[in-house]
């Protein structure tokens, strides 16, 4: 539990006050809950949080994602790409599931998605092909595309 102390400005508040809270995006979409902060040891500014979607699904995601912390939630700018959400294609027909997620090694900006599309079967897609993002990932393409794709 923190404390506020004599002197401390409103607009701060200690980091394990955030851990629990649920993790929202714009439209009301559930992440999960904050697990940890995560602070930049040179400049002291947050640069991520870890979030917990249940057993064994943490995930991480960078200060672009953050909007603002709010007294009961974190609320997002965007919503995340995660593994195992649905992968669906632009008429709304199931294809399968983010499999992994490829990110940039200096940036972790999020370069292409593995979608597996049955038990051996998956594919890599530039994330130009993504169209949306919340509860489940659509694609810019028809089911029909996605399995003439290499």
């Amino acid at each position: 539990m923190s404390v506020k102390l004599e002197g401390m400005p409103s607009n701060l508040a200690t980091a394990d006050t955030f851990t629990g809270k649920k993790v929202i995006d714009r439209e009301g979409i559930e992440y999960g809950k904050v697990k940890h902060i995560h602070i930049n040891q040179d400049t002291l500014i947050v640069s991520g949080v870890t979030i917990h979607q249940g057993f064994n699904k943490d995930y991480f995601l960078s200060d672009d994602y953050i909007d603002k912390f709010s007294e009961e939630t974190l609320l997002l700018s965007r919503p995340p790409v995660r593994t195992g959400i649905p992968v669906t294609d632009i008429d709304q027909n199931k294809i399968g599931k983010v499999k992994r997620l490829h990110r940039h090694p200096d940036t972790n900006e999020l370069e292409s998605i593995e979608v597996s599309d049955g038990l051996m079967h998956s594919k890599i897609l530039s994330k130009s092909e993504i169209w949306g993002i919340g509860e489940k990932v659509i694609l810019r393409m028809t089911k029909e595309e996605f399995k003439n794709l290499e």
